[in-house]
């Protein structure tokens, strides 16, 4: 099934990801608002074909385009003793504070909500080297 939304000329381009944040308060008035707001909140998707219809819109400057998107995953950092492929976790967001950190992004992705449930859809091959000591494997959230 295509999943079909808009989003802002600047954003236009094939393979473009970006996270769903939501509805907002100034979008409730828009005549293609209904287009906008089926994606998840706090998913990530990737823009897969651009079509030809345009839209004026209060947010984006420029305007939107409808575009074809794809739900992707979310690369996460989470315990080892959790990474089991095809099960279903309910994420928390460590508390690291070490925003110098390589592993920073993996280990507080943008986008999953604290509490939500995932299913984990792949564990990668790749061991995190935790500065502070602690066992870290890299999964795909869905």
């Amino acid at each position: 099934m295509v999943l079909v939304t808009v989003v802002g000329e600047s954003q236009c381009k094939k393979g473009f990801e970006f996270v769903f944040g939501g509805p907002l308060a100034d979008c409730r008035d828009c005549k293609v608002k209904n287009v906008c707001f089926h994606l998840e909140q706090n998913k990530w998707y990737r823009v897969t074909e651009i079509r030809d219809v345009h839209h004026e819109c209060k947010i984006h400057e420029g305007g939107v385009r409808v575009v074809e998107v794809e739900k992707i995953p979310i690369q996460a950092a989470i315990p080892s003793r959790s990474a089991l492929g095809g099960s279903m976790i309910t994420y928390e967001e460590t508390d690291c504070d070490l925003v110098g950190c390589a592993n920073h992004r993996l280990c507080k992705p943008f986008g999953p909500g604290e509490g939500v449930r995932y299913q984990i859809s792949k564990v990668l091959d790749t061991e995190i080297e935790c500065s502070k000591g602690r066992s870290l494997k890299v999964v795909l959230l869905d």
